[in-house]
């Protein structure tokens, strides 16, 4: 482009610059506090000391990271982001045991779990709900956009997308995990087990309804298997049913339920070619 064009490039770029609302800290930033915080409360791995110069993060440290991460979202906040990251850190304690509920029941129920310590290090199911567990905190705390950055470097590394705004009970269970899906307005009740490909998502998608509750409620002890998608925020899973995988389902299950998928079986005869 020539000069004029470059200037008018320029200008255009800057127009729009100030009329966003929001500044935001870095994805990289985000990703690398994440990572420190749950190192920090399950040190499980080691660093070799080849690869890294600097050593782990302190507590302080991740306080000085979380204000620093708030700084360009401080006009957005209810209270400031020093008073902020202290309420943060003095609900981490029951965050850390929520964590551990999670980690305990996937190397319970998952047969191929050598131990808690492989959940933690290893499984990507933990490690999205890991992040998701921290995410919500900093929705219940009103923090706009840190939470959801949360979330989706989550579901960049590990292909399980769960909104931070969602309600979730205690010793939630994703196996596998790769294609999960758990939308905005979702209630999630205690020790519920999801494998890969679930959705709970909704069947309207229309922007006015974006305070509407959109997604369904799955209720204690629930199992929904690979590739079952569930929509609607009237939609209820009643409590200790079970969701077959492949299921399309959009209304209320009592309590107890099994839904399931009939595949049809056509036997071919030997004349037929393969």
């Amino acid at each position: 482009m020539n000069a004029n064009e470059q200037q008018r490039f320029f200008e255009r770029m800057a127009e729009q610059n100030a009329a966003f609302r929001y500044r935001l800290p870095s994805r990289p930033d985000v990703g690398r506090f994440i990572d420190s915080l749950i190192r920090f409360m399950f040190p499980i791995t080691q660093d070799c000391k080849q690869f890294v110069i600097s050593t782990a993060d302190t507590y302080a440290d991740l306080k000085r990271q979380l204000s620093c991460l708030l700084k360009p979202l401080e006009d957005h906040l209810p209270a400031d982001r020093d008073a902020t990251t202290e309420r943060f850190f003095d609900l981490l304690p029951a965050t850390y045991e929520e964590m551990l509920l999670d980690a305990h029941a996937i190397a319970a129920f998952d047969p191929a779990a050598v131990g808690v310590e492989e959940v933690i290090a290893i499984y990507p199911g933990f490690y999205a709900i890991a992040v998701y567990r921290v995410a919500h905190v900093l929705t219940g705390l009103e923090v706009p956009l840190l939470p959801r950055m949360m979330t989706e470097y989550a579901h960049g590394h590990t292909g399980i997308d769960i909104h931070p705004n969602a309600k979730i009970g205690s010793s939630f269970f994703v196996d596998h995990g790769t294609g999960v899906v758990i939308g905005e307005t979702a209630v999630i009740g205690s020790n519920v087990k999801i494998y890969q490909g679930v959705t709970l998502g909704a069947t309207n998608v229309a922007k006015s309804m974006a305070s509407k509750k959109r997604h369904p409620t799955i209720e204690d002890n629930v199992i929904i298997y690979a590739n079952a998608t569930i929509l609607g925020g009237k939609t209820v899973v009643g409590h200790d049913s079970v969701i077959g995988g492949n299921v399309w389902l959009t209304h209320t299950v009592e309590p107890y339920s099994l839904v399931f998928h009939n595949s049809e079986i056509e036997v071919r005869s030997l004349a037929e070619e393969p």
